[in-house]
């Protein structure tokens, strides 16, 4: 049986810092990160593409409420912005995708499913909103938007300004993961779980209701991982590797590491909430409940087996 890998893109494969969205922008950026999963391919892996939509739904939230100030357009929830960003973004993956594979002369199919997954609607995190997403914002705009909108603003760990915070509550379920993996383990390319996923619960009649919400990608990742039986989970990132005292004296890159010495790590706070933690975590999650390994690195160094950090069991 072939090896079946998760891959989860980060922000950067979508948006650069500096940059501001333009679709050109955004096609490029999608096109040198499924450049660097050729080798991947071509060495025999089935994958599964999960990823970020941060920017996205922060720009898509924006747009509804110009559209309703300016032309009375009603505003819609963050459920169907995701939805939205699942949509639009899984579209520009595919596409260039599509192109890369022909450029080396590789026919799959890819196929890009729109997912909702299941919280509970009790998640403390509800009261706690701490997921960003949109653009970053001096502290000036955050107050203003803050006081027009009644959002809740957080400064950015990295000193890079403020921007908006939701709710961010765990994944527990992925209705469709069962046909995830049967089409990713028939050879096809599947992009699903886009942005964390379509947040939903249940309500108490069983019927599944949007929730306004976004889920962290690298949870929900993780989770469908698991869920599909994958060898491999790994997280791209802007950074090659995880480090301990980041930016500090005593900085120390992290090659392969045990759960158990990664967690004593997150545990003491070397990792920060909203940057790297969520991606530790994440990894550790997908170990601890079968995964053979995790890796957390650029896409650049996707061709090399050395690079990136490595959790193992």
């Amino acid at each position: 049986m072939k090896k079946l890998s998760v891959i989860a893109f980060g922000g950067n494969a979508l948006l650069k810092g500096d940059q501001v969205g333009t679709i050109d922008e955004q096609e490029q950026n999608v096109y040198e990160t499924c450049q660097h999963l050729v080798n991947l391919i071509k060495s025999g892996y089935d994958i599964v593409i999960g990823h970020g939509n941060g920017p996205q739904v922060g720009n898509v939230l924006l747009q509804h409420e110009a559209g309703n100030k300016v032309y009375g357009l009603p505003k819609q929830p963050i459920d169907f912005c995701v939805a939205e960003t699942q949509g639009s973004i899984g579209f520009m993956i595919e596409q260039q995708l599509r192109n890369v594979l022909a450029e080396h002369g590789i026919e799959k199919n890819i196929v890009t499913l729109v997912t909702q997954v299941v919280v509970n609607k009790e998640d403390p995190a509800f009261q706690n909103p701490a997921k960003p997403v949109g653009p970053f914002y001096t502290k000036e705009e955050a107050d203003k938007l803050a006081a027009d909108n009644g959002w809740v603003f957080h400064e950015d760990p990295r000193k890079r300004g403020w921007r908006r915070v939701v709710a961010s509550p765990r994944p527990f379920e992925i209705p469709n993961w069962k046909a995830v993996e049967k089409l990713a383990r028939e050879g096809n390319i599947v992009i699903t779980v886009g942005g964390g996923g379509i947040p939903a619960y249940y309500d108490d009649k069983g019927k599944m209701v949007g929730i306004d919400a976004v889920i962290d990608k690298d949870l929900a990742s993780s989770l469908l991982a698991n869920k599909i039986k994958a060898d491999e989970f790994c997280i791209l990132t802007d950074v090659p590797n995880v480090y301990i005292n980041f930016h500090k004296p005593g900085e120390k890159k992290l090659e392969r590491i045990s759960v158990p010495e990664i967690k004593t790590h997150l545990d003491d706070g070397q990792f920060t909430e909203g940057s790297m933690a969520p991606k530790v975590r994440a990894c550790v999650e997908f170990v601890e409940n079968g995964g053979k390994e995790a890796i957390i690195t650029e896409a650049e160094q996707l061709d090399n087996q050395e690079a990136g950090t490595i959790i193992h069991g």
